[in-house]
């Protein structure tokens, strides 16, 4: 009778080192939020397609979805910059393809816009027989 759980696998897949653990712990220390997403209060996962080769280079990364205003970008650079082990597979060269979602979250930080300008009316020229008036001056707060 056939042991299975002494399976050996046919072919060595490259692992990130460290496991998921290490994995998410890299994406979280090396994530740049894009300042457009931020102004923008943009949040959401960008899922990102990319090919690892069997010397543990990360190649052909692309976005299958998107959220705009920078994210797609700055998660097609973190996957750029992982690195897998390497794997020896008596001689077969492998890639395997492999799919990555990257979540952005907006800081928790409360952001006050304060907007404030004065508007000056120019005097009229004044005929000698009318006083001159004061200047009106409008001022307006707008906050977020």
């Amino acid at each position: 009778m056939p042991d299975h759980h002494n399976k050996k696998r046919f072919l060595n897949l490259p692992k990130y080192s460290g496991g998921s653990k290490a994995f998410k712990e890299f994406i979280i220390d090396n994530l740049r939020y894009p300042e457009e997403a931020i102004n923008a209060r943009v949040a959401g996962s960008v899922v990102v397609e990319y090919d690892i080769h069997d010397n543990g280079a990360v190649s052909n990364p692309h976005v299958l979805k998107g959220i705009g205003y920078g994210c797609d970008e700055e998660a097609v650079r973190l996957v750029s910059m992982l690195q897998y082990e390497k794997v020896k597979n008596r001689g077969v060269r492998v890639k395997l393809t492999s799919k990555t979602t990257i979540h952005f979250r907006l800081p928790n930080v409360s952001v006050n816009y304060a907007v404030s300008y004065t508007m000056e009316h120019k005097k009229p020229k004044v005929k000698p027989e009318q006083k001159p008036s004061d200047p009106v001056v409008y001022g307006y707060t707008i906050q977020l």
